[in-house]
């Protein structure tokens, strides 16, 4: 179980008269748990960094007016709520390629990005050094349960208040009284939204979570599982890797809208990414407390392997039943990439971050 340190007085007090450092060194402790509780809210890695350094700001300047009347924990949560709240007032919900359109034919190509900001984000749960266990003891969820991509996926459904007392209730073990007191609202209020809230996330949730199963695996299966998929994807094995799915596995990669399912993902794999035309290299990793799997494609320009796709493997028993593809090079032309399409918005050249924010090499010689 996560425990916030305590609070030391003298250091307080030295930040509350203007002590830079003593604040810093006061609010570090919370630095990785508020990043993960923005991305929660958010479901992006660049706008949870962004709404995370807005709540520092504002705790800094409001420092003086604390005064103790919760824990500096509890504070620092309302000010991160309230920020990424007014960060979604700004901006369309952030979805996976799944929940925004239907599945595609995969004889009719990829597709190009959509030149829109609604992509969930992958987050690099292993670098903000997320804890495991529950946050405290009335969550329901344990902490890297509640970074899953599907988790993620369903709170973006939400309405913004519903999903701000879910992850306060839920994911922290706020109680009823500190919820309403950090959504200036009442207790009836969030209870009423909490129910709401989690009608709606059971029901997009599986019925096992993403730590339950890999539990089950074990890491040695599990790492054996993965170094499979990926010694069929560097042969061009597409048999190998049918054979791993699920038979209503979904392939998703944005920016593309474009997704595939159960049958129709093996003639997208035979046409585009395992068609040969591609020399591989991969890193392993992990995202969202799930498997994951950097590919890196040859650059004939460049001499050198560089970034394609963060691949986050879903698991269901010992299938995969999921892939999120997280792509920052064109998959019809593998000499392009995105971040060379003046017309794309800012989070589809910022992809290609991606690998920079979960600490990957930038290219593989």
């Amino acid at each position: 179980m996560t425990t916030a340190p305590a609070q030391d007085p003298e250091l307080l007090a030295a930040a509350r008269a203007g002590d830079e450092r003593a604040f810093q060194r006061l609010v570090e402790p919370h630095r990785g748990e508020l990043h993960a509780h923005c991305y929660r809210m958010l479901g992006s890695t660049h706008d949870a960094e962004d709404a995370l350094q807005e709540t520092l700001l504002r705790a800094w300047r409001g420092l003086p007016r604390f005064e103790g009347r919760s824990s500096l924990r509890s504070w620092l949560y309302r000010i991160a709520t309230n920020t990424s709240l007014n960060t979604v007032e700004k901006r369309p919900k952030r979805v996976l390629p799944v929940d925004y359109g239907p599945s595609s034919d995969p004889h009719g190509g990829p597709g190009e990005p959509l030149v829109e900001s609604v992509w969930i984000e992958p987050y690099p749960d292993e670098r903000i050094a997320l804890e495991d266990g529950l946050a405290g003891p009335e969550a329901r969820y344990e902490q890297r349960e509640a970074i899953e991509l599907a988790f993620i996926a369903a709170l973006q459904h939400l309405a913004p208040n519903q999903r701000a007392v879910l992850i306060l209730r839920d994911v922290l073990g706020f109680s009823a009284q500190e919820t309403a007191d950090t959504l200036d609202t009442t207790t009836a209020s969030a209870n009423s939204a909490l129910q709401r809230a989690r009608e709606t996330v059971d029901k997009r949730l599986p019925d096992q979570s993403q730590q339950e199963t890999l539990q089950e695996l074990g890491d040695d299966e599990t790492r054996e599982l993965v170094d499979t998929y990926v010694d069929a994807w560097l042969r061009d094995d597409v048999d190998t890797v049918v054979r791993m799915l699920s038979d209503d596995v979904t392939f998703a990669m944005p920016p593309l809208r474009t997704w595939f399912d159960g049958s129709e993902v093996r003639p997208f794999l035979e046409r585009y990414p395992m068609s040969g035309a591609w020399k591989w290299k991969t890193v392993l990793s992990h995202a969202n407390g799930q498997p994951a799997i950097a590919f890196y494609t040859w650059d004939e320009d460049a001499g050198t392997h560089l970034p394609f796709a963060l691949n986050v493997l879903t698991l269901r028993g010992d299938r995969i039943s999921d892939v999120c593809a997280f792509i920052v090079r064109s998959i019809e032309d593998p000499d392009a990439d995105y971040e060379r399409f003046p017309d794309q918005p800012a989070d589809e050249r910022r992809l290609e971050g991606v690998f920079r924010a979960f600490g990957l090499p930038e290219q593989l010689d």
